[in-house]
């Protein structure tokens, strides 16, 4: 391979900031988003040669639009976004529920969008609030609607258990929504909340009840989804079987699948992420400087990580283990410790197929826990 293969851009515009969030966001600044545009752009420019030069007919296997919210963005700065950016077997948009109206789905899906990740997170008004969310139960359902009626075929949701107050029954109702409508993609997140933050401070005793509570929602996750006809893929990720689609499609989100699978991928924007082979840099968290800075033809400030053939052996193991599928060794296997390989696989954890090694569906469920002790 002679670049990277997936794109990911950063929108970071917010219309409020959750209190669980720790992603780089910005609040306000509606008047920036144009220009911010025109950065994400010079630097495209600038780093274009790391993009994959011989795939055919330069198209990438994904472009993803996070955030932040990146539906805020405005119309037209966010259309011409769209159409300037590469193209894609996969191009992935992150929603806000009260951001997508009827005109903001079609213009999605002019503009080449095939995939919309919808952030739910929970059916309740009374845990949306504590999430402090601005959409309601009906502003999901009308997004989902919209987003269909425009053509968007691949859907994700999102939903987070462990929400301080949440309930066993209130995770079965926000499972019972969310294969309601039918999506293509649900993924079904433990709630994380950064020590010494607001919200930690505010639900602090709380979130340590949860934290007993976690085992048994995100097996209840699994078992349920499972049972609907979802494919567990990845620890937190579940889509409908191929065999179970009308159009046979492999439903998996190709870009994160980018990042299990520990492939190259260039990350543009304030607070971006970038691996390319032996080097990892993240652009910084200032708006203003990444603007300034790009305004100039620069690149924006960044911190720069080399990576050595450990490390990189060493996450590809702790990221491909997250999948259902096994894991090849082949160049990596001096990250593991054999004698824990073979107790493991003794106790029903890890399954070893000659070049191959995966966890067994008990051992997902410990996930971490077991990769930790495979390793050297």
């Amino acid at each position: 391979m002679s670049g990277a293969r997936h794109l990911y851009v950063h929108l970071p515009f917010c219309s409020s900031r959750c209190g669980y969030c720790d992603f780089v966001t910005v609040v306000g600044h509606d008047e920036a988003h144009g220009g911010y545009v025109d950065a994400l752009l010079r630097e495209l420019e600038l780093e274009a040669g790391l993009l994959d030069s011989a795939l055919e007919n330069g198209v990438l296997e994904s472009v993803y639009l996070g955030g932040g919210t990146p539906t805020r963005t405005e119309p037209a700065a966010l259309a011409r976004l769209l159409r300037a950016l590469p193209q894609a077997a996969e191009v992935t948009v992150e929603a806000n529920p009260e951001t997508v109206t009827p005109e903001l789905a079609g213009l999605l899906a002019a503009c080449g969008v095939d995939r919309v990740s919808l952030g739910a997170q929970t059916f309740s008004p009374r845990l949306l609030r504590t999430l402090d969310r601005v959409a309601q139960p009906d502003d999901v359902r009308a997004a989902f609607d919209h987003l269909r009626a425009a053509g968007i075929a691949n859907i994700s949701l999102d939903l987070i258990y462990g929400i301080p107050g949440q309930e066993p029954s209130d995770l079965e109702r926000d499972l019972a929504e969310a294969l309601a409508l039918g999506p293509e993609h649900i993924s079904a997140y433990e709630l994380e909340a950064k020590p010494g933050t607001r919200f930690t401070h505010v639900h602090g005793a709380e979130l340590e009840r949860q934290a007993e509570s976690m085992e048994s929602y995100f097996e209840r996750a699994v078992a349920t989804l499972t049972a609907a006809g979802y494919r567990w893929y990845e620890t937190a990720n579940f889509c409908r079987d191929a065999s179970a689609d009308a159009g046979g499609r492999d439903l998996r989100a190709r870009h994160n699948l980018g990042y299990w699978l520990a492939r190259d991928y260039l990350g543009l924007g304030v607070g971006a992420v970038s691996t390319i082979e032996s080097r990892r840099w993240r652009n910084a968290p200032s708006l203003a400087r990444y603007v300034a800075a790009l305004a100039r033809g620069q690149r924006p400030p960044r911190e720069v990580e080399e990576l050595s053939a450990e490390v990189r052996a060493t996450e590809r193991v702790m990221l491909g283990l997250r999948l259902d599928e096994p894991l090849e060794l082949a160049g990596i296997e001096q990250v593991l410790d054999p004698a824990e390989v073979e107790r493991l696989s003794e106790h029903g954890l890890v399954e070893r197929q000659q070049t191959c090694l995966r966890l067994t569906p008990r051992g997902r469920f410990l996930g971490g826990g077991v990769t930790a002790r495979l390793l050297a």
